[in-house]
């Protein structure tokens, strides 16, 4: 692949992210990957899942059952704004190796399975919608379209990842977040809250530098 193919889809992942009315709407994307953190989570430590609920306004709710305290419900709330970064990292590694239509089947498959969590209409068809592009992708487009549409959801997911902390943080000192993670984490383990955003910001740039240093030519 030339460099300038390699370049591309990086710097249009960078202008959906950067541009705010685009932000605006692909942000549910992120919204998708983030509420998936929360609700495989729960299912991975035992919680009962009971629905996810996906808006209009980007925002997303999981809801389960369980111990309102504990480890379990620490990493649920923990996995939320780090899992879209994590699996932009873990796209970068297999388009990096050339595994293209296993990441675009994966992702299907992962979206499948959220699918039928979603209590709400707007998730339902956000769901559906981005699973319907994955897989037009993986069946209909050339080799050479999978891998650049590949290396987009990888940046995609990387930057993406990294601007809701910022926003995040910005709610919390306006007093708009009081119920964010990162206060629900302050809540169950007295660590203050800034610290948990900290820990978010760490976590997705970290997971940026290290795509990037998969995805570019340097």
């Amino acid at each position: 692949m030339s460099t300038f193919a390699q370049w591309t889809p990086a710097v249009l992942a960078l202008v959906v992210v950067a541009s705010p009315g685009v932000w605006r709407w692909s942000r549910t994307t992120i919204t998708i990957a983030h509420e998936g953190g929360h609700a495989l989570v729960a299912l991975l430590t035992g919680r009962r899942l009971e629905g996810i609920k996906l808006n209009a306004d980007t925002s997303g709710v999981t809801v389960s059952r369980g111990r309102p305290t504990g480890l379990a419900v620490m990493l649920m709330y923990l996995a939320g704004y780090v899992t879209p970064s994590l699996l932009g990292l873990g796209a970068a590694a297999l388009v990096t190796v050339g595994q293209v239509r296993p990441l675009l089947w994966a992702t299907v498959v992962l979206l499948v399975g959220m699918l039928v969590m979603i209590r709400n209409l707007f998730g339902v068809v956000s769901v559906v919608a981005t699973g319907g592009v994955m897989f037009a992708v993986s069946w209909y487009a050339t080799a050479e379209w999978q891998a650049a549409f590949a290396l987009f959801v990888s940046w995609f997911l990387l930057l993406g990842g990294v601007r809701p902390v910022g926003e995040l943080q910005s709610r919390r000192l306006r007093g708009r977040a009081p119920n964010s993670d990162a206060d629900q984490l302050a809540r169950i383990t007295r660590v203050p809250g800034l610290l948990w955003v900290l820990l978010f910001a760490v976590v997705t740039i970290g997971a940026l530098v290290l795509g990037g240093r998969m995805l570019l030519p340097f």
